[in-house]
């Protein structure tokens, strides 16, 4: 019996928000090592099935995440007591009798009858442009993200858009939002112009597809079908890096797309000069448009993103909360929304109310983690900054006062602010011995008590490398 549509949209709605909850909470590495693959088979009497490529992947998804899965599915619908993990194999459609077909628009990589059909990655619901906190860091790529996606609004089938840049590179540390944007460029065409055919996809997936098609002896197909598009979008392209027939493939669709005048948007995490492992007739074409650089996150941009998502949740979040939220977690915005989450169910969960003692006890590893990111090197760089020092003289023997006070305020901002012993501290300064770095610590807690003005440069750094 056929599933009502509106029922099969409510359960891909439900496996959106599961799957987005599942990446925020293990982290993006994990995800896509894991998880990135499953494929949602249906819901029936409160078992879910889900799909996987192989033995492997069913047994340690179902060891380490199908209890996980299940509870983020209770918050869901309460109804499910089960889920279920399947073999359904990528290379071979399966029998009808052997496994139902997975529902359509879920998100995980399809089997390849389905893969004919559609290449494109499903799109996460939640990565719109209304969705997207503007700031500083971002403006530049957000703003040529609308410009190419409105471009392709209005023309006509089988017309041909005025491409205000081609291609559009995008570029940023994990986290920062150019996975965000990618979506909400394709969401933006596909909801206002249905009719022009957009591809998004992993450079994995990308590779994944040319393999197969040599696999197969199909390469004149995997030719048509990525030069017919409208719009190619490539995220994470620095891992076809070493890989020279992707490349070389790679090389020709995007000549043949730019010669037809179809738009391309690439997604890296560095420049284009800087990709380690591509051809530079590669990089120069993919630096032949604009290049955008998504900066790290400013704690005014951090506090917009909490205070955005927070008006989403049906509980509310003190103010001194996001602000605390806001100065500590400076790693990536997904780590930022996952403490949120972690917060919130956690809240609800005991039924208490959100205070900042609560936060602080729910993420006191994530916070951990965050401190523990601040590092010798970053220590002796700002130190030698602010004193108008070299950084060479943070490893030199020279004892003049003008070296040795801000050396030892290095060490002794190390010992506060990293878990390093003091040997490691040690070493790092030009191999001295840790009872040098003993005598630092000791001097500067000494002389912070009598002198204000180093107190506060101390307090001043402390700042500057926590936040």
């Amino acid at each position: 019996m056929t599933e009502p549509a509106s029922r099969k949209s409510d359960i891909q709605s439900q496996w959106a928000r599961v799957r987005g909850r599942l990446r925020d909470e293990c982290g993006d590495a994990a995800y896509r090592a894991w998880l990135k693959s499953m494929t949602l088979y249906g819901v029936d009497e409160g078992r879910v099935r889900i799909g996987v490529p192989t033995r492997f992947l069913r047994d340690w998804v179902s060891q380490h995440y199908s209890d996980r899965i299940r509870a983020l599915w209770n918050d869901e619908d309460d109804a499910i007591a089960a889920v279920e993990i399947l073999v359904t194999g990528r290379t071979v459609a399966q029998p009808a009798e052997a496994e139902p077909a997975p529902l359509a628009g879920d998100g995980a990589e399809p089997s390849a009858a389905t893969e004919e059909k559609d290449i494109s990655a499903p799109l996460d619901p939640r990565f719109t442009f209304e969705n997207f906190v503007v700031g500083k860091p971002n403006e530049l790529a957000h703003a040529a993200a609308r410009r190419v996606a409105e471009a392709q609004v209005g023309v006509r089938s089988g017309g041909n858009p005025q491409l205000p840049f081609n291609p559009l590179f995008l570029y940023g540390g994990v986290g920062l939002g150019k996975t965000h944007l990618m979506h909400a460029i394709a969401w933006h065409i596909r909801t206002r112009a249905p009719h022009r055919k957009v591809i998004y996809l992993s450079a994995e997936k990308f590779m994944f597809q040319f393999v197969r098609a040599i696999r197969f002896k199909d390469t004149m197909a995997f030719k048509e079908q990525f030069r017919s598009v409208d719009v190619l979008m490539i995220d994470d392209v620095q891992f076809i890096g070493g890989r020279d027939a992707t490349q070389e493939e790679f090389f020709h669709t995007f000549n043949a797309l730019v010669d037809q005048n179809r738009q391309i948007v690439i997604s890296a995490d560095k420049s284009p000069s800087d990709l380690e492992g591509i051809e530079e007739r590669v990089k120069s074409r993919l630096g032949w448009g604009l290049v955008a650089d998504i900066h790290p996150t400013t704690y005014e941009l951090r506090l917009g993103i909490l205070q955005a998502k927070a008006e989403t949740t049906q509980l509310p979040v003190p103010g001194k909360v996001l602000e605390f939220l806001a100065h500590k977690i400076t790693s990536n915005v997904r780590e930022l929304e996952g403490a949120l989450h972690r917060i919130s169910a956690h809240t609800q969960l005991t039924g208490g109310t959100v205070t900042l003692e609560g936060a602080q006890e729910v993420l006191h590893d994530l916070l951990r983690a965050n401190d523990r990111r601040v590092t010798i090197d970053e220590i002796q760089k700002r130190v030698a900054e602010h004193y108008n020092i070299r950084l060479a003289d943070m490893h030199s023997a020279r004892r003049a006062r003008a070296v040795a006070r801000p050396r030892q305020v290095a060490m002794y901002l190390c010992k506060q602010l990293t878990p390093r012993s003091l040997p490691e501290i040690g070493r790092k300064f030009g191999g001295r011995d840790h009872t040098t770095v003993m005598h630092a610590v000791r001097k500067i807690e000494e002389l912070k008590a009598a002198d204000t003005t180093l107190a506060e440069d101390i307090e001043l750094l402390r700042r500057m490398l926590e936040n």
